[in-house]
């Protein structure tokens, strides 16, 4: 209940500090990994419930479907959990190690479960603080620690409620958490003279796969792009924007260049094809292209973050063979890029791009080599239903805090939105609403100590709690 759009984040410390007395009061270590992996169960299945309305735009596979997927991730999303449980419950005889321990296990599982068989890194706990102060020292801990923290904080609550002496250390938390969290977010990182405008054209899923739909959809994309102006603008569409082959097809670019003034560039998503050494097409990259008024491509950034089952078929001898098939239409399966690049574009600076699923990756989205002005994040949500467009924003804000980065996102259907480099919104189109965006890009900061160091801050914050627990541990022996 403490993610987007509940963002009941004080419903989900209380459901921690209940969890987590129930782990430490479990007969057994059997008992502590089952009530940790039943917890984390039930965490997926409503968490991620946005997955089963994916499955209403595939012909191929029924959409009852679904929520059998969302169940079977479930499953196997509710071992991290779990693992975190059975250490934990090793210092299960002083309530304050126990706690220590938990949090410690807790980052360290959820960095495996973002890494682990390509990761799924999706609603880590401590984005749950996105919208308070706290969310703040993902700059120093990234969002990993921000998880543990929750952990910390919950666990001393419940051991206070008990023990006196702990009492003074949890208000010292509770208090001090917020207060930190501020004191290194201060200030307005102020904007640029670039000027973005981002379109949103509530362009649904099922319209998008209708060849039908084509023209009436370009058509929505042209109007919201607008007239050009005296101003240069970086005129940004969603992932997937056009279904064109740009690289193959000039009359396809030539008709999108006439929507731009003579100092534009546009970023949109599309298809890239790859051929074989026979120069049949064997498979396709999801791609973002840049382009110049005069149709000419000057960038192109492939996804490198793929989504298993969406945009390939892991297996895929097999389980074709017994009727699975992506959820991205089409007989190709999608090849993967090399990784996070910036891309310098005429009077607009350097620019780097995550596709859609890409921003969820923490410490996983900048070229560090070469540091962008601003990050671009195409994304289409329109399969997503009510819960996952407001959860991926949540997260591409947290990557705003932990690199010190503006970040701009489009989607079809919303949540298109311009993020400063402080986590904060500075603008933003809703869900299931048409319209544009047109704003100046915000100022990139100074690189933040994460943004200098990574997960390796996370890593390092985890094991100080778990030192700390030792030695407290010892001490009392």
């Amino acid at each position: 209940m403490g993610f987007a759009p509940l963002n009941l984040w004080p419903v989900t410390l209380i459901g921690c500090c209940v969890i987590i007395a129930v782990i430490r009061n479990a007969p057994n270590l059997q008992g502590a990994i089952a009530r940790g992996y039943w917890f984390g169960f039930g965490n997926f299945v409503i968490g991620l419930n946005w997955i089963a309305g994916a499955f209403r735009f595939q012909e191929t596979m029924p959409i009852w479907l679904g929520y059998f997927a969302v169940i079977a991730l479930a499953f196997y999303l509710a071992i991290y959990p779990a693992m975190a449980a059975g250490v934990a419950w090793h210092g299960r005889k002083r309530p304050v190690v126990f706690v220590l321990f938990f949090a410690f296990a807790w980052i360290l599982t959820e960095y495996l479960r973002a890494t682990m068989f390509t990761g799924f890194a999706w609603n880590p706990i401590g984005v749950i603080w996105v919208t308070t102060p706290v969310a703040g020292l993902a700059r120093w801990i990234g969002t990993y620690g921000l998880s543990g923290l929750v952990m910390l904080e919950a666990g001393l609550v419940m051991v206070a409620v008990k023990d006196r002496r702990v009492r003074p250390w949890a208000a010292a938390v509770v208090i001090a958490l917020p207060v930190l969290g501020w004191l290194v977010t201060m200030g307005n990182p102020g904007t640029t003279t670039r000027l973005i405008r981002v379109v949103q054209a509530n362009i649904g899923q099922a319209t998008k796969q209708n060849p039908a739909y084509d023209e009436r959809n370009f058509d929505a994309l042209a109007r919201l792009t607008g007239p050009p102006g005296p101003v240069p603008r970086l005129i940004l569409w969603p992932e997937a924007a056009v279904p064109y082959f740009l690289e193959e097809e000039r009359w396809a670019r030539e008709r999108i260049a006439k929507l731009m003034g003579p100092n534009d560039v546009i970023m949109t998503g599309g298809d890239a094809l790859v051929y074989d050494a026979k120069g049949d097409v064997s498979a396709a990259r999801n791609s973002l292209f840049a382009m110049t008024p005069d149709a000419k491509l000057i960038a192109r950034y492939d996804k490198s973050h793929l989504v298993p089952y969406g945009e390939y078929l892991p297996m895929r001898p097999l389980l074709s063979a017994i009727g699975l098939s992506r959820l991205v239409p089409g007989d190709l399966d999608f090849l993967p890029g090399p990784g996070p690049l910036t891309y310098a574009l005429p009077a607009f600076g350097n620019v780097g791009v995550q596709i859609c699923y890409e921003i969820i990756f923490s410490g996983q989205v900048v070229d560090s080599a070469h540091r962008p002005d601003f990050l671009f994040n195409p994304s289409n949500d329109a399969w997503f239903g009510a819960w996952g467009p407001p959860q991926h924003l949540a997260q591409a804000r947290l990557r705003a805090l932990e690199e010190g980065m503006p970040i701009v996102r489009a989607t079809p259907t919303g949540i298109s939105a311009v993020i400063d480099a402080r986590g904060r919104i500075v603008t933003a189109l809703p869900q299931g609403k048409a319209g544009f965006i047109q704003t100046t890009i915000p100022a990139v900061i100074s690189p933040t100590p994460f943004a200098r160091y990574g997960n390796i801050l996370s890593i390092a914050f985890a094991f100080f709690l778990g030192l700390t627990g030792v030695a407290l541990g010892w001490r009392r022996r």
